[in-house]
């Protein structure tokens, strides 16, 4: 069938009587879905949309790909089983025609300093081996190349046979690794900055040390150094002498006798060390978070200039390149010198190597260097890395599954992005995609619409069918398919201007700009052309800057939008008020607590290799509290229907009558301005999606008093109908006098914009200048970036 026929979105679906040709659900009830049945061709590309929490995710990746998984996992033998994560089957009555499903979501790489792009793929494994075999000189074995790797020199035992006896021999065991030895392979040296610890004017006595919590009167902590013998308390630290400081800084652990108690005594450095940076960073209170970013510098390692490697692995080289050369490289220059090596000896590693390479230069990643940290990769970014592997593959009637693949992509990739889909379908394979950008949505052979709302309001199937049949519905999709948002006819005028000056941040290029405050500025670009790098890494982050970029929450299913912005802490006090009670009482990871299940709600029950179960508590019916709490009521409810509120009810509930809390009203409002009306607000954070989070810790922000408000592609996991809200929005937070700055690339933000600053013209090297500034109506007559072309295409249409 050729490529033309089949890449027409109004190709007949398979004939429904051949179930083998089809993905057949039936009652699935994961989340909100409301016994969801549907039939999904196979072979064809399917896209799945619906406002956000609609459940399109939940059908998707809870039900369909979930049961795919668990299905393959059960294939394995009970000791592999062992080892491999437990999945419990989703709630569903039947799902048929599942084929092997290939998941290609949005979920960061993590933040291991020691995961880079190269090692993320098989780039960095087959650069190791080209260069143990071609280096120059040669240094040893691949692992001599890896910065994971270390050195290591050991004496023991082995075992010898001969004939029928056995004798243990002492040997000496080496292994050559290629890890820098001054930073561990992480390729930067962290230090703490001693003037954020403490005050060296000032004596312990005088309240010398900044630490947060630590107070020189009432603080054991401190009284452990003042009365320690090592150090005066009455003297200012900068006249300590050079044993003094010595001690103080860096001394061992003892045992100390502070008033009658026997206390441990250590230096401060390795005491900061185990007390602040030991701990996840994000787990931390907010003030403390701060002192942590404030005290703990990274430098570049000066043993290895930043590359992570050993001498010896920097001293071999192929064609005066290194392997940290190479993995320096913009990919695409090193899939051109790649190409230049010819060597029939490496024939099909060279091969190999090629084709990986070139995958990523296909998918628009080719301005990524191999050594770029896995964790600074943006969503969308990380999931295009993930797809490098499938593209080459030889598999086929495997499932594809993709969260909003248009993520982070200019208008100008989204095409690319929708070659790449057509093609993985093209080669027999069924791919399921969620997604709002219509561009995407207009190459779908089949559309599912879910709705009609969000949360609760959402769950089933509104529409099901081709792109036209849905564009003459009556869904909300359908409806909003074709909208175009014009360019406002005035713009807001800026007196002011944040001012950067030889921004050289990544691949910015000495960038002098001037950022119009008081007003709606959109940066605007290809992927890779050095927005971030200018918003997040050139623009000074102070007490009047907010940056919402798109950093995963860390929380545990404990964790909800209630504890995250703080709302729970007003409605705990006015239950407490109302009762005459603590306020703890009303807390389930506190006092009011089920005794049974610890406050979780239900009982997890660890099967060994089997799917763990977890089964609602008896005692509180899943409701996590104590029963003698939940006598206590505030406006007629209990604490616990008050979390299985909405927000939306809950702002309706604490803005009037028993009930009024203004500290939690406020709160609400926030959560409602940014379009999360419908989440509840007991939900876990582990069930919000990544647009979902982001609007969330945009609402913690919007209470406090910062003037700058920077936003990293705010409209993603947004649907159509509620981008127009999000404009409302950021018009609100400029009405009231905040200047906000949004990374985006979603042409109806950039025509709502007062200023629009555009960097380009390409990727990589071949962007980090900018290539206009101006108004949205400028852009479109100058027409002379692609930013332009396509904001004019969009507005004209």
């Amino acid at each position: 069938m050729s490529m033309a026929k089949r890449t027409d979105p109004q190709s007949p679906a398979p004939h429904a009587a051949d179930s083998h040709d089809l993905i057949r659900v039936h009652g699935a009830r994961e989340n909100n879905l409301k016994d969801v049945s549907i039939q999904i061709p196979k072979r064809r590309l399917t896209v799945f949309t619906g406002v956000s929490g609609s459940g399109k995710s939940s059908l998707v990746f809870n039900t369909i790909a979930a049961e795919s998984q668990r299905l393959i996992n059960e294939t394995y033998s009970a000791f592999v089983q062992g080892f491999m994560p437990s999945l419990a089957r989703p709630e569903v009555d039947v799902l048929d025609g599942l084929t092997t499903v290939i998941t290609v979501d949005q979920q960061r790489m993590g933040a291991d300093p020691r995961s880079t792009v190269g090692t993320a793929t098989d780039a960095n494994a087959m650069l190791r081996i080209l260069f143990s075999r071609l280096g120059k000189p040669h240094i040893g074995p691949p692992s001599a190349y890896s910065f994971n790797t270390a050195s290591v020199k050991a004496s023991g035992a082995i075992t010898v046979e001969r004939g029928n006896k056995t004798k243990a021999q002492k040997a000496t065991f080496s292994r050559t690794g290629g890890m820098c030895v001054r930073c561990e392979g992480r390729g930067a040296v962290s230090d703490i900055d001693l003037t954020q610890l403490y005050d060296d004017s000032k004596s312990l006595a005088e309240g010398a040390f900044t630490i947060p919590g630590w107070k020189s009167d009432s603080q054991w902590t401190v009284q452990v150094y003042a009365q320690s013998g090592f150090v005066d308390p009455d003297k200012p630290i900068r006249e300590y002498t050079k044993k003094e400081l010595r001690d103080f800084l860096y001394g061992e652990p003892v045992k100390v006798k502070v008033n009658g108690v026997n206390l441990t005594y250590e230096g401060l450095i390795p005491k900061i060390q185990k007390s602040f940076l030991a701990k996840d960073k994000e787990a931390l209170q907010p003030h403390i978070r701060a002192f942590v970013e404030r005290a703990v510098t990274f430098t570049t390692c000066p043993e290895c200039d930043g590359t992570r490697l050993s001498e010896g692995a920097r001293s071999s080289k192929i064609k005066r390149i290194s392997i940290a050369d190479a993995c320096a490289m913009e990919i695409r220059d090193l899939a051109e010198w790649v190409r230049g090596l010819k060597e029939p000896s490496v024939a099909p590693l060279l091969t190999a190597l090629q084709q990986t390479l070139d995958s990523f230069v296909e998918i628009g990643l080719g301005y990524l260097a191999l050594d770029r940290p896995a964790g600074t990769l943006s969503g969308g970014e990380a999931q295009r890395v993930k797809m490098i592997r499938h593209l080459g593959s030889s598999l086929t009637d495997v499932t594809y599954v993709f969260d909003e693949p248009t993520a982070g992509l200019h208008p100008h990739d989204i095409q690319r992005m929708n070659e790449l889909l057509l093609r993985l379908r093209d080669k027999g394979n069924t791919v399921l995609v969620v997604e709002h950008k219509p561009e995407m949505i207009a190459i779908a052979d089949h559309v599912v619409d879910l709705g009609p709302g969000a949360g609760t309001a959402g769950g089933a199937v509104c529409f099901e069918g081709t792109v036209e049949a849905l564009r003459a519905g009556d869904t909300i999709t359908g409806r909003h398919l074709d909208d175009r948002t014009t360019v406002k006819e005035t713009v807001r005028e800026s007196g002011r201007a944040l001012k950067i000056r030889g921004a050289t941040a990544n691949n910015l290029r000495d960038v002098d700009i001037d950022i119009p405050l008081g007003v709606l500025t959109v940066v605007t670009g290809v992927a890779g052309s050095g927005k971030s790098s200018l918003v997040h890494g050139s623009i000074p982050a102070d007490e009047g800057v907010i940056s919402v970029d798109q950093s995963p929450i860390k929380g545990s299913r404990r964790s909800n939008p209630a504890t995250y912005t703080g709302l729970l802490d007003p409605i705990r006090k006015a239950f407490a008020k109302v009762n005459g009670v603590k306020p703890a009482l009303f807390s389930a990871n506190s006092e009011g607590a089920c005794p049974t299940c610890n406050g979780a709600g239900v009982i997890y029950t660890d099967l060994g290799m089997m799917a763990g179960t977890a089964t609602t508590c008896e005692d509180c019916e899943g409701k996590r509290f104590d029963a003698s709490v939940l006598d206590y009521h505030l406006g007629g409810r209990d604490i616990s229907e008050v979390l299985a509120m909405s927000v939306t009810e809950a702002e309706e509930f604490f803005g009037a009558g028993e009930a009024h809390t203004p500290a939690a009203h406020r709160i609400l409002e926030r959560l409602v301005d940014v379009g999360l009306g419908y989440l509840t607000i007991g939900q876990p954070l582990t069930t919000l999606s990544g647009g979902e989070r982001q609007r969330l810790k945009l609402a913690t922000h919007m209470g406090d008093k910062a003037g700058v408000y920077v936003l990293d592609e705010p409209t993603t996991g947004l649907h159509l109908a509620d981008v127009e809200q999000l404009l409302g929005l950021l018009d609100r937070l400029v009405d009231s006098g905040k200047s906000v700055i949004v990374v985006e690339h979603h042409q109806a933000v950039m025509a709502h914009a007062d200023w629009i600053i555009d960097l380009g013209p390409g990727a990589g090297h071949d962007g980090g200048r900018i290539v206009f500034e101006g108004t949205p109506a400028d852009l479109i007559a100058d027409r002379s970036t692609l930013t332009g072309e396509h904001l004019a295409a969009y507005v004209g249409g």
